[in-house]
């Protein structure tokens, strides 16, 4: 199939194909014209991916996992050791989030947010890009 096809059958867009095509994480095949031509498997390692990238794996990862998933003689370990590398990088960056909230959440709880152009989450940005404040 062309990549219009592959795009459809796959759920992944045709400038993420030709991405991930583009880092090796797929190869298709080719027509004697240059043509992309994709198969099953080709499809199914594209849903694969985007079943990764859908869990928040980074492209690095995704590669590992490919690789991992492709063989057969692999350790669940390494896998289950990527797989928890992601959880402690997903739990730091809802801690980071969490914190943004309740700045901004203590931000927009000491704004009035009336007409006066007196504003204390302006403010606080303003200081924090200061860099004389640092």
């Amino acid at each position: 199939m062309n990549i219009g096809e592959a795009a459809k059958a796959s759920g992944i867009s045709r400038k993420m194909i030709r991405y991930y095509e583009e880092i090796a994480l797929l190869q298709p095949g080719r027509t004697a014209n240059g043509y992309r031509v994709y198969g099953p498997q080709d499809i199914h390692t594209l849903r694969f991916i985007g079943a990764a990238r859908r869990l928040g794996f980074s492209v690095a990862d995704v590669k590992a996992l490919l690789a991992l998933w492709q063989d057969r003689s692999r350790s669940s370990a390494d896998v289950k050791r990527l797989t928890d590398g992601h959880i402690t990088a997903l739990r730091a960056r809802v801690a980071e989030l969490n914190a943004m909230i309740g700045t901004l959440e203590t931000l927009a709880g000491a704004c009035d947010g009336d007409a006066r152009p007196h504003c204390p989450i302006i403010n606080r940005i303003a200081s924090t890009a200061d860099p004389s404040s640092a």
